[in-house]
């Protein structure tokens, strides 16, 4: 894989198959105890192949269902792809409301557990972790299972792992529309920082506006296939004329 190149994706699918359960009530199953439930196919990404190279801010847009997230994920290997592969050159992190986070563990553990998966040793992560409980404002709730957190509380440790703990390659989903003001303010305000230089970053939005002032290439999806994948003012002129 040529080293100016992180993300390649060749082919790559994702179908899930789902059971269209219609027996919810008793009257539905003794009624209908000889049609068992159906299943479907629902083709959520649609061949593609595209490469992202390193230090890329690409935006991802497109309408609710279009298959962003599943793309984000298949990228991040939390799903893995039907068809094709993804080559990465670097190490990930998927950021969308504390995913790939135990919600079982405590934040204590979930700060070690993640941040020994993007490659720290324990002695780096003991040197950063009152640094990533302080960013994340959680000192009093450390040892709390982090199922008992807000959806806000989830970001700000996510996040605050994000900064600290270092991934080369970002996915991060909606990260600006997570949490409170001040959480948005403190986002915005790492993301402008030298924090995301040299840092491959696929960006998930739904603000147009957070899209153009970030992005040099933007990819815009439609109905699970990748529609366009080029020039950000292009794209987004495209999901507007979608919207009307």
């Amino acid at each position: 894989m040529d080293q100016t190149i992180a993300i390649k994706a060749k082919n790559i699918s994702k179908t899930f198959h789902i059971s269209e359960d219609s027996h919810n009530t008793v009257k539905h199953r003794l009624f209908n105890l000889f049609n068992p439930p159906r299943n479907k196919n629902v083709e959520a990404i649609k061949m593609m192949n595209f490469e992202i190279n390193k230090g890329e801010c690409v935006g991802l847009i497109g309408r609710n269902g279009c298959g962003k997230s599943t793309l984000i994920r298949l990228l991040a290997g939390v799903y893995p792809t039907d068809t094709g592969f993804v080559d990465i050159n670097g190490t990930t992190l998927l950021m969308n409301l504390g995913v790939g986070m135990s919600h079982e563990l405590t934040a204590r553990e979930n700060i070690y557990v993640s941040s020994s998966v993007l490659g720290m040793k324990i002695k780096d992560i003991d040197a950063i972790f009152d640094k990533i409980v302080s960013f994340a404002e959680l000192e009093g709730f450390i040892d709390t299972k982090i199922k008992y957190f807000s959806s806000g509380m989830v970001a700000r440790l996510g996040f605050s792992i994000a900064v600290n703990a270092g991934a080369s390659i970002m996915f991060l989903d909606e990260i600006f529309a997570v949490g409170d003001m001040k959480f948005q303010e403190k986002a915005i305000k790492v993301f402008e920082s030298s924090w995301i230089e040299g840092k491959t970053v696929v960006l998930v939005s739904h603000s147009m506006e957070v899209i153009k002032k970030y992005c040099g290439r933007t990819a815009y999806m439609k109905h699970g296939a990748l529609a366009y994948f080029g020039e950000t003012n292009k794209a987004v002129e495209m999901y507007l004329a979608d919207n009307q």
